[in-house]
C-alpha cells in the first residue's frame, strides 16, 4: 500500500539556507533549494541588487524569505553570522576575496558553524589568472568552446540566452555540490566550502562532446555534426506563416515515420549519404513551407515523428501536455514555471511570491532564534 505524502513542503524540509543577495546564477540556486522544501533567508542589501527589476515580480525569490543587513555596517557581518551559526548552507556569489573583506568569508562562518556548507558562486572560480575578472555568461561559455557549437556555420556563434553558463552551468552545479556536501557534513560532522565557477561546469557540461571529438565522429566546427544544426534531420525549419518547427528523428523507424508524413519518403533513400544532406535540407525546407505551424503540428501530431512545433514563452504554458502536467503554474497572478524535479512522497510547489526585501525580518528572528535582527528601538 502506497504511503501518503511526508508532511513539509519538499525533500529539503528542515534544511536551512543563508543566502547572501546577488543576481544570477547565485538567486537561482537559491530558489531551486527553497522550490525543494529548504527554508531560506535571503540576506538583502539595503537599495537593492541593483539590476532594476521591481522584487514583486522577481520570480527567482519565490519561495524564500528576506531580511535587510549592510553588510559595510558594523552589526551587519555579526547578524550574518547569527543566521550561519543556525543554518546548513550558505550561499554567496560575490567576487573572490570580497565575503572575505566583509567579515563574513569562509573562515568566519565555518569557526561560528564548524558543520556550515558555504557555497560559492562565481563566472570563473576562485583562483586562476581571471578570478579576480568581470564577466558574464557569454565570457563563461565562449572559453570553455560551448559557444562555437551554438549557431550556423556561415554566421558568428548563436547567443542562447543566459541559460548555457548561469543556469546550467553554474546554478545546478553549485546546487548539486552544496547538497552534496550537505550529505558529507551530515554524515561526518564536517562542512565545508564548495567553488563553483561556471566555467567548469559549462566545461563539464560538454563531456560527451569531447568524447566524441576524440573519437573522430565530431568535428571541432559549428554547424557540421549530428546535433549542432548540421544534420537536415536533427533542426528547424520555417513554415509558411513564419513559425518554426523542430525536427529530431535520429533513429531509423523515426526517421521513416518523419519522411512518410512530410511526403519524401521515397526522395532520399540513404539518409545517411551526405553528400547530399544540402539537398535533403532543402527538400525538407522547401515541404515545411507549404503549410502553416498549426498545419504541420495536426500532421505530426500523435506519431513518433520526433517533431514539435516552436512554441514561445507565452504559447509554451497553453500545450496541452504541459497544462496537463502543470509544468507552469499560476501564482500570485503569475505563471511561472513549476518546481522541478517532481517527487512522490515530498511534492513540491510555488509556496509564496517573490520575497520582498525585508518583510520577514520579525518572522525570521523568531524562528531562527536571532533576536538581534530586530531593529533597535529609537528612543
Amino acid at each position: 500500500m502506497a504511503k501518503g505524502p511526508t508532511p513539509g513542503h519538499g525533500p529539503l524540509t528542515g534544511v536551512r539556507v543563508v543566502e547572501l543577495a546577488g543576481i544570477g546564477p547565485g538567486p537561482f540556486a537559491a530558489m531551486l533549494l527553497a522550490d525543494l522544501g529548504a527554508d531560506v533567508v535571503r540576506v538583502d542589501r539595503p537599495g537593492g541588487a541593483g539590476l532594476g527589476i521591481d522584487p514583486a515580480h522577481d520570480l527567482t525569490n519565490r519561495n524564500k524569505r528576506s531580511v535587510v543587513l549592510d553588510l559595510k555596517s558594523d552589526e551587519g557581518p555579526a547578524r550574518v553570522l547569527d543566521l550561519v551559526e543556525r543554518a546548513d548552507i550558505l550561499v554567496e556569489g560575490y567576487r573572490p576575496g570580497v565575503a572575505e573583506r566583509l567579515g563574513v568569508g569562509p573562515d568566519a562562518c565555518l569557526a561560528r558553524n564548524p558543520q556550515l556548507v558555504y557555497g560559492r558562486m562565481t563566472g570563473w572560480g576562485q583562483d586562476g589568472p581571471l578570478a579576480d575578472r568581470a564577466g558574464h555568461d557569454i565570457a563563461y561559455i565562449a572559453l570553455t568552446g560551448t559557444l562555437s557549437m551554438i549557431g550556423r556555420p556561415d554566421e558568428p556563434p548563436t547567443v542562447p540566452a543566459n541559460l548555457v553558463g548561469d543556469y546550467a552551468g553554474g546554478s545546478l552545479y553549485l546546487v548539486v555540490g552544496v547538497l552534496a556536501a550537505l550529505q558529507h557534513a551530515r554524515a561526518h560532522g564536517e562542512g565545508q566550502v564548495v567553488d563553483a565557477a561556471i566555467v567548469d561546469g559549462a566545461a563539464h557540461l560538454a563531456t560527451m562532446i569531447h568524447g566524441m571529438l576524440a573519437a573522430g565522429s565530431w568535428q571541432d566546427r559549428r554547424g557540421a555534426n549530428l546535433l549542432d544544426g548540421g544534420c537536415p534531420f536533427y533542426g528547424t525549419y520555417a513554415t509558411s506563416d513564419g513559425g518554426h518547427m523542430a525536427v529530431g528523428p535520429l533513429e531509423g523507424r523515426f526517421y521513416a515515420e518523419f519522411a512518410r508524413l512530410l511526403g519524401i519518403a521515397d526522395a532520399f533513400p540513404d539518409r545517411w549519404d551526405l553528400a547530399r544532406w544540402d539537398e535533403l535540407r532543402a527538400t525538407v525546407t522547401e515541404r515545411f513551407l507549404t503549410r502553416t505551424r498549426a498545419e504541420w503540428t495536426e500532421v505530426f501530431a500523435g506519431t513518433d515523428a520526433c517533431v514539435a512545433p516552436v512554441l514561445s514563452l507565452g504559447e509554451a504554458p497553453h500545450h496541452p501536455h504541459l497544462a496537463a502536467r502543470s509544468t507552469f503554474v499560476e501564482h500570485g497572478g503569475r505563471t511561472q514555471p513549476a518546481p522541478a524535479p517532481r517527487f512522490s512522497a515530498t511534492p513540491v510547489s510555488v509556496r509564496t511570491g517573490p520575497a520582498l526585501p525585508g518583510a520577514d525580518t520579525e518572522a525570521v528572528a523568531a524562528d531562527w532564534d536571532v533576536p538581534g535582527l530586530r531593529p533597535t528601538p529609537r528612543d
